[in-house]
């Protein structure tokens, strides 16, 4: 089975992506045989990192049309992840109005505590945290973005803080989550969202089987999937057991290889 596109990578462009490289990706991409790239660069205003700062968009779209001018044989699709848009609804829209964008990705990678803001990275360095209690804000923002009318299509990454599991506590269960993961599944399928399996460059899966099921179970139609790679080598990681997951789960491929796999 021919591989699908690679809906969510990073390059130079995303403020956490030092090793990243556009013309590079493309190039990893063509020989993995991959249909589509869509470069998805970061817009985060939730700061909780030394560096961080939105994408500069203009920089971005010269560097896009100098890669579609080198790489004909290879269809570039634009992109932002958009962090938290929900509690950045003007900043939000000035990305959204800045020029034609072919996938927009929302994404929880923060969530409010102790009077300040912590990416989910970084639970298992707080110290003194209840985990479990993380995950579930966790959840609960990441319901509040679908809820909230912000005009993304893909829901990325929805179980972000499994890859940053705490050492020492019980291992990441579905089941333990389930409630709060149907709710935002729930609201997903209602409001015509894609589901994003996100390979996590190759190590995790973003999420795994027993959700990809539940969407399909709440009425999801469509999933798509992201490496979610920050360097070139990391394009394509993990898609092809990714695949064979959401194949077992019910979707399937469609005859144009770009197009999102559907129930």
């Amino acid at each position: 089975m021919a591989l699908p596109p690679d809906l969510h990578v990073h390059t130079e462009w995303s403020w956490d992506a030092p090793r990243g490289s556009m013309e590079q990706s493309c190039e990893r991409a063509l020989e993995l045989g991959l249909p589509a790239l869509a470069f998805t660069e970061h817009a985060d205003w939730a700061i909780v990192h030394e560096g961080q700062h939105s994408v500069d968009l203009d920089g971005y779209f010269d560097s896009i049309e100098r890669c579609r001018a080198k790489f004909s044989g290879l269809r570039i699709l634009t992109g932002v992840e958009l962090g938290e848009p929900h509690w950045f609804p003007e900043e939000t829209a000035a990305v959204l109005a800045a020029g034609p964008l072919d996938q927009v990705l929302g994404s929880i990678h923060c969530i409010r505590l102790d009077g300040g803001m912590l990416d989910a990275s970084q639970f298992r360095k707080k110290e003194g945290i209840d985990f479990p209690a993380a995950v579930r804000e966790y959840f609960r923002e990441l319901l509040a973005m679908v809820d909230s009318g912000q005009a993304f299509e893909t829901l990325a990454h929805l179980d972000y803080p499994k890859r940053y599991w705490l050492d020492g506590v019980a291992p990441y269960e579905e089941k333990d989550y389930e409630a709060e993961i149907r709710a935002i599944l729930s609201a997903a399928a209602r409001t015509g969202r894609v589901l994003e399996v996100n390979t996590t460059r190759g190590h995790t899966l973003c999420p795994d089987l027993t959700v990809v099921r539940w969407w399909r179970e709440l009425g999801g139609q469509a999933v798509q999937y992201g490496s979610d790679a920050h360097q070139p080598d990391k394009v394509g990681e993990g898609f092809r057991i990714a695949t064979q997951m959401v194949e077992s789960a019910g979707f399937k491929p469609a005859r144009d290889p770009v197009s999102l796999w559907r129930r």
